[in-house]
C-alpha cells in the first residue's frame, strides 16, 4: 500500500506543529522518520492514522485522500503500534490482541476459531506465547509493547505505523521486534528515535526539524555527521562494519580530556583518590 502526504499543516493547540511536509512511500518499503523531540514525528504519524485531523494538505491512500475511508475501512489498511498504550482496564493479553479483529468484524460479531488462531500466531510471532491469560496491566513495558505488537499483526493490514516501536525494550527485543516487522513484507512507516536502529533497518529516511522537512534519501544518503550535527547539535561519526552496516558513534563534548563537570569533582577529592 502506497502513503502519501501533501503540503501536511497541523496544530496542537493552537500552536503550528506541522509546516506543509511531504512524504511519499511506496508499497512494501520500510521509512522511518527521524529528528529531535519536539520535532513532529508523532504528529505525522496521529495525521495518518487518524487521531489528529491536519489543518491543511492532504493524506492519501493508494492516491485516496484519507477522508474518503471510512474509520473501518481505514483499519483494514492500517495498523498502529504507539509508544503510549493507556488502558482503562485489566483485559487479559488475548482480550487485548483480540481487539486488532475489530476492523473486520460486524457489529455485535463473535470471536470466532479463526480469529483466536490469529492471536495465537500473532502472540507466537512476537515471543508472548503462553502470556494468554496474564493481565495487560500486570506485564513490563516491554512485554506490553510485544503485545501492542501482536495486535497490530493480528489486524493482518498492508501497512503498519510504528511511534518509537523499541522504547521500553531490551536491546534483544529492539531487534526482535524490528527483525519481525521487516520481514512481514508491508509497508512500514515508523517514528525513530535510536539513529542505529533507522540505520539497519529503513530503506528511506525522512527528517524532521520544527515540523519541517529537511532532508530525505537513503540511510547513507542521510545520516552523515554533518547532519547529526545539524539536527541534533551533537558530534558523531559513522561507520561501516565488515558486513557493510552502518553505525553512528557520539562523540560527548570533552575540554581538554574531561567535561568540566568531571574537573569539578575532581578538584574536591582528597589526595590520591
Amino acid at each position: 500500500m502506497r502513503i502519501k502526504t501533501e503540503a501536511l499543516r497541523a496544530q496542537l493547540g493552537g500552536a503550528d506543529i506541522l509546516h506543509g511536509v511531504d512524504i511519499d512511500v511506496d508499497g512494501g518499503a520500510f521509512v522511518g522518520v527521524i529528528g529531535p523531540n519536539g520535532s513532529g514525528k508523532t504528529t505525522l504519524l496521529k495525521c495518518i492514522y487518524r487521531v489528529l485531523k491536519p489543518v491543511g494538505g492532504a493524506v492519501l491512500l493508494d492516491g485516496k485522500p484519507l477522508a474518503e475511508y471510512t474509520a473501518r475501512q481505514s483499519a483494514r489498511r492500517m495498523a498502529v503500534v504507539s509508544q503510549h498504550n493507556p488502558v482503562g482496564f485489566d483485559f487479559t493479553v488475548v482480550e487485548m490482541v483480540l481487539m486488532g479483529r475489530s476492523p473486520h468484524k460486524r457489529a455485535m460479531e463473535r470471536d470466532n476459531a479463526e480469529d483466536y488462531r490469529i492471536v495465537r500466531e500473532a502472540l507466537a510471532t512476537v515471543g508472548m506465547a503462553g502470556f494468554e491469560e496474564r493481565g495487560f496491566t500486570t506485564l513490563s513495558g516491554g512485554e506490553r509493547q510485544r503485545v501492542i505488537l501482536a495486535q497490530a499483526l493480528a489486524q493482518q493490514t498492508p501497512c503498519l505505523l510504528l511511534d518509537e516501536p523499541t522504547n521500553h525494550l531490551d536491546i534483544k527485543y529492539q531487534l526482535q521486534l524490528m527483525d519481525i516487522v521487516r520481514g512481514l513484507g508491508v509497508t512500514v512507516v515508523a517514528a525513530i528515535h535510536d539513529l542505529n536502529i533507522a540505520a539497519l533497518y529503513c530503506d528511506r529516511l525522512y527528517v524532521l526539524k520544527q515540523g519541517r522537512m529537511v532532508a530525505q534519501g537513503a540511510p547513507e544518503q542521510v545520516l552523515t555527521p554533518e547532519l547529526i550535527r545539524d539536527i541534533y547539535e551533537v558530534e558523531a561519526q559513522v561507520i561501516h562494519d565488515e558486513a557493510g552496516r552502518m553505525h553512528v558513534l557520539y562523540h560527548p563534548a570533552h575540554r581538554n580530556g574531561g567535561t568540566q563537570s568531571e574537573k569539578d569533582c575532581h578538584s574536591h577529592l582528597p589526595e590520591g583518590q
